[in-house]
């Protein structure tokens, strides 16, 4: 009784150090390799209740996860290695219209997209001006002009016309008028592009 009892505390605590070594994302943001990974330890984390040696269990999920941080410090210094473990984005609607070919090629159905806009609160496709289907399974989307909701900037923008307004109505009075940012780049017409138009240094592509 006293040798299953410990063996349990010492799996909870064992596998609570693997897991948290593993990373901390949830399961709708892990990468297939490392889904399968947390599977395989899950399952082998059981196996010294069954009598299995619990040492060599605590090894072998050692292993998968070391296997685990090599793969993805490969995905960090490779390009390649990235495209193929872990898989780019999708373009699935591009300037308002289904792309069907690459919904096909997915194997990704109308009816799983509008799905997962109606959790993302998006009442129709035609809001949509992009979007993009991303190795996690989530779904990225650009609403269109019109269909966007004020942002800060937009606020910025409406306050400095104000002020101009303002002092053309009133030339005495001085008026500091904030300058506005440039345009961000646009993470949507990277997928279209496949390219970035932001340079970023290399060891983080």
């Amino acid at each position: 009784m006293m040798d299953w009892i410990w063996k349990a505390v010492l799996i909870i605590i064992v596998g609570t150090i693997i897991l948290r070594i593993a990373g901390r994302k949830s399961i709708s943001q892990m990468t297939l390799s490392q889904t399968v990974i947390m599977i395989a330890i899950g399952s082998l984390l059981i196996q010294p209740v069954a009598g299995k040696s619990i040492w060599v269990t605590f090894g072998v999920g050692g292993v998968l996860v070391l296997t685990l941080m090599v793969m993805e410090f490969s995905q960090v210094k490779f390009d390649f290695m990235e495209r193929f473990l872990t898989g780019r984005s999708v373009s699935i609607i591009e300037n308002g219209q289904l792309n069907e070919k690459n919904i096909k090629k997915l194997r990704f159905t109308v009816d799983q997209l509008e799905m997962k806009l109606r959790q993302s609160n998006i009442t129709s496709i035609d809001d949509l001006k992009s979007a993009t289907l991303e190795p996690n399974g989530q779904v990225g989307y650009e609403l269109k002009e019109h269909k966007r909701p004020a942002t800060k900037q937009d606020i910025d923008d409406l306050y400095q016309q104000i002020l101009s307004l303002k002092q053309m109505l009133n030339p005495d009075q001085a008026t500091q008028i904030p300058t506005a940012k440039p345009p961000a780049e646009d993470l949507f017409k990277e997928v279209e592009t496949k390219q970035h138009q932001q340079v970023h240094p290399d060891r983080l592509n």
